[in-house]
């Protein structure tokens, strides 16, 4: 070994004890590391920052964009309203999200599929109360093992049959992938569903706050032209009850109607009288298309700014608002604010909410120009409650926001356009539209996951630049000479793994195929089931949040530590090489 090998493998290991044993954060830990390998010289004084300009690191960041613009456009709402019930149990709940994101992922680019697919298991978490990190490892992990089912699937895939078409004279076709791939994915998903998401650790910090927001009291009006018109409240309780909202009533004409409301056919303006929690009340908002208890206030804040933000204040002894009501305070005209609920505990509320007197202890829901938060509540004399990332959906964007996804995927997909191009062209479409503010656009990126890729890059690049996959490939050739063929096949897939787990997959790739086709031709037999295990072996990053871009992304979002990974992971890796083996040689005989 030369002296830069052995720097780097050095700084390698130590990234890694460093990061299993969780003192510090991973983010500090791999760009100590990255300053390290420029200071004794192993990494280029030039290629020190090339990680953050990385594909990998500018795809993290903007899917996390792209994700919160489909959150915010109602996107996630279609869909876990449509496809998704949190009341089923979590292995159910993972089977199924699991299945979709495999299905997506052969068809689509599995960072894309995670994309869409992790926002909407968020909300399920959420609404269900419990930790999203329970459910998004499993997601990730089904993604990706749904990528090796075909050509297009995951870059490994395609790297290989372009090595296949240069050593053999042909490519692999888009479903040869298919019989190992979907046979290893089925048997992975399975696994993550019924046994894997048992072993992720459980932390308190990670638990969602669901359960400790207020219900508040708040009305919804039925607008000109809606669907409702007609029909009867009772109509609306399936919906009511998918998104956790209590329907208590109905106010028409300034008079508020309970009991016998429950068959009222409604009318235009009708205001339904709602229990519900904020985020809650938003979802059955967006998805029945109401609008807010005064359409008209509603309308002139929407064109005076360049959005609406929710926030929740509660009422001190001290307050303006103590004794009197939205109304008489002239908290629109104002302050351009609407009161959209009222939360006071024990205390029923029984009149129209923005004329509904205010007491101290009272927690209010306010609908605000965008970024005037803060100055409505010292206005009021309020405080304001912890920040909970409360925001309006945008419904009326939603096929937009959609659309714009789903062409910049398709686009992607079949070569038209690069895929962190395609991303970026539909992050720049939503601040344009408005379907995600200009001034939240980087608060939404994982800033900590976003310095983890860029430090660990250029790392990677530089154990490849002085040969370390050589060297470990060498050994490898060396190690098995003389053993059985599945032996040899076994023993590349599981340093394929372990190489995956630390570089780019793409890299691995390209050191790992060359090394099974020499393999082959070693023991006289057909390098095929060599190149599909290498394609296998390559996809299968699970022990690491480095090892594939969307483990990175669940990283922030799941509130993972780098050591959760192995613990379903490992167990999921020697299931694919068990798996897989065998049916690599029903397959593709040697």
């Amino acid at each position: 070994m030369t002296t830069d090998q052995i720097i780097l493998f050095s700084l390698f290991g130590g990234v890694f004890a460093l990061l299993l044993w969780g003192r510090y954060r991973y983010d500090i830990v791999a760009f100590s590391a990255l300053l390290i390998g420029v200071v004794l010289g192993v990494v280029p004084t030039e290629e020190a920052f090339s990680g953050f300009g990385h594909p990998a690191t500018i795809i993290v960041a903007l899917v996390l964009v792209v994700s919160a613009g489909l959150v915010r456009s109602g996107a996630v709402h279609l869909i876990t309203r449509t496809m998704v019930d949190s009341s089923r149990n979590l292995g159910s709940h993972i089977a199924l999200m699991g299945g979709i994101g495999g299905v997506l992922s052969a068809f689509m680019n599995n960072v894309a599929a995670l994309a869409l697919l992790m926002p909407v298991d968020i909300q399920t978490a959420r609404k269900a109360k419990r930790a999203a990190g329970l459910s998004l490892m499993p997601l990730s992990f089904a993604t990706i093992l749904g990528g090796m089912a075909t050509l297009i699937g995951t870059p490994p895939n395609i790297i290989i049959a372009s090595i296949r078409e240069e050593s053999l004279g042909e490519p692999f076709a888009m479903f040869d992938f298919a019989p190992v791939g979907a046979v290893t994915a089925a048997a992975g998903l399975l696994f993550v569903a019924l046994v894997g998401w048992r072993l992720i650790p459980q932390r308190e910090d990670t638990v969602l706050e669901a359960s400790e927001i207020a219900d508040y009291i708040a009305e919804l009006t039925i607008p000109e032209g809606s669907d409702l018109i007609g029909k009867r409240l009772i109509e609306l309780e399936e919906t009511a009850n998918k998104t956790d909202v209590a329907l208590l009533g109905v106010i028409r004409d300034g008079k508020r109607r309970y009991g016998t409301a429950i068959n009222t056919l409604l009318k235009e303006g009708d205001a339904l009288v709602l229990e519900a929690k904020p985020d809650a009340l938003d979802e059955f908002r967006s998805s029945l298309s109401l609008a807010f208890s005064d359409k008209q206030r509603e309308d002139r804040l929407r064109a005076e700014g360049d959005g609406l933000d929710i926030v929740e204040v509660v009422v001190p002894q001290s307050s303006r608002l103590v004794g009197r009501t939205a109304q008489n305070v002239g908290l629109h005209w104002r302050q351009h604010s609407v009161l959209m609920g009222i939360s006071r505990q024990g205390r029923k509320i029984t009149s129209q909410v923005r004329n509904t007197t205010i007491q101290a202890g009272d927690i209010l829901l306010l609908l605000v120009p965008k970024a005037t938060g803060n100055d409505v509540t010292e206005w009021l004399g309020a405080l304001p409650l912890a920040d909970r990332g409360l925001s309006v959906t945008q419904d009326n964007k939603t096929w937009l926001a959609i659309g714009l996804f789903g062409a910049a995927v398709g686009a992607a997909s079949v070569g038209l356009l690069y895929l962190p191009i395609a991303l970026g062209l539909v992050v720049m479409a939503y601040v344009l539209t408005r379907i995600v503010p200009l001034n939240e656009l980087y608060t939404h990126i994982e800033w900590p996951v976003v310095v983890l890729l860029g430090s660990m890059i250029p790392l990677g690049a530089a154990l490849e630049d002085v040969g370390g996959p050589e060297l470990i490939a060498g050994g490898l050739v060396a190690l098995t000479e003389g053993m059985p063929a599945w032996v040899i096949l076994t023993v590349l897939m599981i340093v394929t793994m372990s190489l995956s787990d630390v570089l780019n997959n793409t890299a691995t790739t390209i050191v790992a195929a060359p090394v099974g086709i020499q393999m082959a031709e070693g023991l006289g037999v057909s390098p095929d089931p060599f190149l599909m295990a290498v394609a296998v072996a390559a996809s299968s990053a699970f022990l690491t949040p480095i090892g594939h871009k969307n483990n990175t992304l669940i990283l922030g979002p799941g509130g993972y530590k780098f050591s959760d990974y192995w613990r379903m992971g490992l167990p999921l890796e020697v299931l694919v090489v068990a798996v897989s083996i065998p049916a690599i040689l029903l397959f593709w005989p040697l």
